[in-house]
């Protein structure tokens, strides 16, 4: 569900990164200005909802494209764990490696949660849809990972129809 309460990003430029790919290579926002892009933050690699999430976004790949739209997954965990989660589910999606969380902090997803009862600061699952400009339209806050891309997907097309109006 997008965010209720306008959130501080929404309506600004996208912070930019540099990060690499599950193969070292690396990916920087900048590259994809003039496409639309879905950037979304999760907790972990092979955990059941970082999976689903990624499985989601992975089968609709091909429909976020033919909208005009990139999507990249961003985590903590290094490039070779990404690689891994990728073989091992077959994702054909972009993720991402924010060892430092540095990205993940500029968008304001790096929170405390508890585990356990002890509060430990983690990646709270939060998806940005940015514009072909560079600039946040649309902020995914704590999303559940069940049926979030459908949600992202409708909110894409009504952005993208607000543009052409």
């Amino acid at each position: 569900m997008v965010t209720e309460n306008p959130d501080p990003l929404l309506g600004r430029p996208a912070p930019p990164f540099c990060l690499p790919d599950s193969l070292g290579n690396t990916v920087c926002l900048h590259a994809y200005r003039g496409k639309w892009v879905v950037l979304y933050f999760y907790p972990r690699d092979n955990t059941p909802g970082c999976t689903l999430e990624a499985l989601s976004f992975s089968n609709a790949l091909e429909e976020f494209a033919a909208l005009g739209a990139q999507v990249l997954g961003v985590s903590t965990d290094p490039p070779e764990s990404h690689q891994r989660f990728a073989d091992r589910h077959n994702l054909s999606i972009l993720l991402l490696s924010d060892t430092d969380h540095s990205v993940i902090e500029a968008y304001q997803s790096w929170h405390p949660k508890k585990i356990f009862g002890k509060e430990v600061m983690g990646t709270r699952r939060d998806t940005f849809l940015i514009d072909p400009d560079g600039i946040i339209a649309a902020v995914f806050r704590n999303v559940s990972p069940k049926g979030h891309e459908e949600a992202v997907k409708s909110e894409l097309i009504k952005q993208q129809e607000r543009k052409r109006s």
